[in-house]
């Protein structure tokens, strides 16, 4: 009796301290809120960056090379009286002109590699002619000749058919014309006397430019 009862205790205090390291084991219970609801364990979120913007560079506008100025031509200044009085004078020599007839001056022509003074030209030519055994057609005759034939009041009379054409209109017997040629710092001045009726070129003269 004695050995059992010692046995009982033994096995008693035995029971109670596994029921101890069992109560020491087990995690606490969540805690319960007042609702009765329980609340999660917090999680931890690492905090998000916001991207950076960066502004787009400036926009400059394309640079352009300056364009270069183009050169103006330099006018080379002729004497025209002390170079066309001489061919008119040897004009006048032509043999089996009549005086008194009626003579159209083309303007001056100019076939050189520059540029010359035409305006002055022309205005010599006349001069130089003013004085001669011809009755020149002026300047309003020749204007309302254009006019009539619907030619430009800037037309030269390069052709030739529109040279005859005007004569013909104006009762003119002989065309006259006069071209610049060659280097214009050492022109050549080439004159050309036609005959309106044939279209003949009877007479030619040619000389160098007096600067």
């Amino acid at each position: 009796m004695t050995r059992y009862l010692k046995y009982s205790s033994s096995l008693f205090f035995a029971c109670l301290l596994s029921g101890c390291v069992l109560n020491q084991s087990q995690k606490p219970a969540p805690v319960e809120q007042g609702n009765g609801t329980t609340t999660p364990p917090l999680s931890h979120h690492p905090e998000q960056k916001t991207p950076t913007i960066q502004n787009p560079p400036p926009i400059t506008a394309p640079t352009t090379q300056p364009q270069p100025v183009p050169e103006v031509p330099k006018t080379t200044s002729i004497d025209w009286a002390a170079t066309l009085q001489p061919l008119v004078a040897n004009m006048e020599h032509t043999k089996g002109i009549p005086a008194g007839s009626v003579l159209l001056v083309d303007r001056i022509k100019n076939s050189t590699n520059g540029s010359i003074q035409t305006d002055n030209a022309n205005s010599a030519l006349n001069q130089a002619l003013s004085g001669s055994t011809f009755s020149l057609v002026t300047a309003d005759q020749l204007a309302q000749a254009k006019k009539t034939l619907g030619i430009s009041p800037n037309d030269s009379l390069n052709s030739r058919g529109k040279a005859i054409g005007l004569a013909r209109n104006l009762n003119a017997q002989y065309v006259l014309y006069t071209t610049t040629r060659g280097d214009v710092r050492a022109a050549r001045v080439q004159m050309q006397l036609m005959l309106v009726s044939t279209g003949e070129i009877i007479w030619t003269g040619s000389a160098k430019a007096s600067y």
